[in-house]
């Protein structure tokens, strides 16, 4: 019999800090460059990288709200985990429940993971998990060798 294991995730206030670190020049560069070529009216590639900087905003506001902070209402602030299945508690009450077709994606650094699966109704849900969510980081290696194929 399996036992089933809760992981409470914590904000990784560390990792936020190196996200603003990465996006906020990223964007202001692209801003910056795209002001240049409209007073050199070059607007089509200024529409261009103002779409850019749009983009990474928001993908980075999101990474910072819904991973790093759990601001977000469907942020996980907690995993229950064995074998078979994830229950996924979001940060408005709900629970998600991966049931089948589980897969855990570890990036190379080692520093966060991917987590997908099918729910109930068949719709594929995905997640992301950073290291600096966990409070230790024994929590962290347990719940990738739980999906990790044996």
């Amino acid at each position: 019999m399996t036992q089933n294991n809760r992981y409470t995730l914590k904000q990784d206030r560390k990792g936020m800090v190196w996200d603003l670190l990465l996006y906020i020049p990223t964007v202001t560069a692209l801003l910056a460059i795209a002001a240049n070529l409209w007073v050199q009216e070059n607007p089509y590639m200024s529409y261009l990288l103002v779409f850019l900087a749009s983009y990474f905003l928001i993908a980075g506001a999101n990474r910072i709200l819904k991973t790093r902070l759990m601001l977000l209402p469907t942020s996980p602030v907690a995993i229950e985990a064995d074998r078979q299945h994830a229950t996924l508690i979001l940060r408005n009450g709900q629970s998600l429940e991966l049931l089948k077709d589980i897969k855990l994606y570890k990036d190379f650094s080692g520093r966060s993971f991917g987590l997908t699966g099918l729910n109930s109704t068949g719709q594929r849900l995905q997640f992301v998990f950073h290291k600096g969510q966990f409070a230790l980081e024994r929590d962290y290696r347990t719940i990738q060798n739980t999906f990790s194929p044996s």
